[in-house]
């Protein structure tokens, strides 16, 4: 037998491989929504969405070993709490690493909109709904093994294979896909990432590393591309939340052409880490 890492092994049943990933999760969650409620320190937020990311998207890699209600509604309920994180999580973003130079009556303004996500995120966090979904979580994380006779590595090379193949045909034709099929091919990258990191100790290959990074870069390449929709969206919130004695409308402007800008680099960094992908040895065949 290989060596475990992280508790799993190549011949650790699926659905005890699920729950022990979403025990890990529930710890980070716990840890950095203490943070979230108690301080305003931007990792909070993050994390703590970052977690119940986790956590559904471990749920759909294990959809065909462990399913049924509690689990669809632990994903759903993840996916809600995730979103109303949200806002406070883009407007930091794009303040911090989208934009840079705002004019100081715009950071005014954004500060008021941070306070009211944090406080829409605070609320979700400490609701009965989040209640519920800690304590679902913590049973579901508890039930014993099924008992049922498969592998993790038989398990994750089927799931690996099929995934990859859709990465694939969503970036067939890179250069010439429009702003929608980007996005599907960054939500098809995205769940092949999270999918190779969770299975990674199923397999004792040199190739993992190599692989999760490429899925790494490729994310981050797409990401950068999917930054100006994002950035329209905070500009607008912006927009809208000015006061009739805040004129911001060439702070805007000048803000949105900055955020757009840089579109031909990004194409090319996108087409280096897509190029890069499709080279890159799939380690669940090695």
């Amino acid at each position: 037998m290989a060596a475990r890492k992280n508790g799993l092994s190549p011949d650790t049943a699926p659905d005890v491989a699920l729950r022990h990933i979403v025990t890990s999760c529930h710890v980070d969650l716990s840890k950095y929504r203490t943070v979230a409620l108690e301080s305003r320190r931007p990792i909070g937020i993050h994390q703590t969405r970052v977690a119940f990311r986790r956590m559904r998207a471990a749920f759909s890699v294990f959809r065909d070993a462990v399913n049924g209600p509690d689990v669809r509604s632990l994903s759903a309920e993840a996916k809600w709490l995730a979103g109303e994180c949200a806002p406070s999580r883009d407007l930091h973003v794009f303040l911090t690493e989208t934009v840079e130079d705002v004019p100081p009556t715009v950071s005014r303004i954004a500060a008021r909109l941070a306070a009211v996500h944090l406080q829409r995120a605070r609320a979700a966090l400490s609701g009965a709904r989040f209640t519920a979904f800690d304590r679902q979580l913590a049973a579901f994380a508890a039930q014993p093994p099924s008992g049922r006779n498969s592998r993790l590595e038989d398990f994750g090379r089927e799931v690996l294979d099929k995934r990859h193949r859709k990465v694939e045909r969503r970036g067939d034709g890179l250069a010439h896909l429009d702003v929608e099929e980007l996005h599907e091919l960054r939500i098809a990258i995205k769940k092949q990432r999270y999918a190779a990191t969770f299975l990674q100790p199923a397999f004792a290959s040199a190739a993992t590393k190599p692989y999760i990074e490429a899925t790494v870069r490729l994310q981050g390449a797409l990401g950068a591309l999917n930054d100006r929709a994002v950035a329209a969206r905070m500009l607008d919130d912006i927009a809208t939340a000015a006061r009739p004695t805040e004129d911001v409308a060439g702070s805007l402007k000048a803000l949105t052409k900055q955020a757009g800008s840089g579109d031909k680099r990004r194409r090319r960094k996108l087409e280096g880490a897509w190029k890069d992908f499709k080279n890159t040895e799939r380690f669940w065949l090695a």
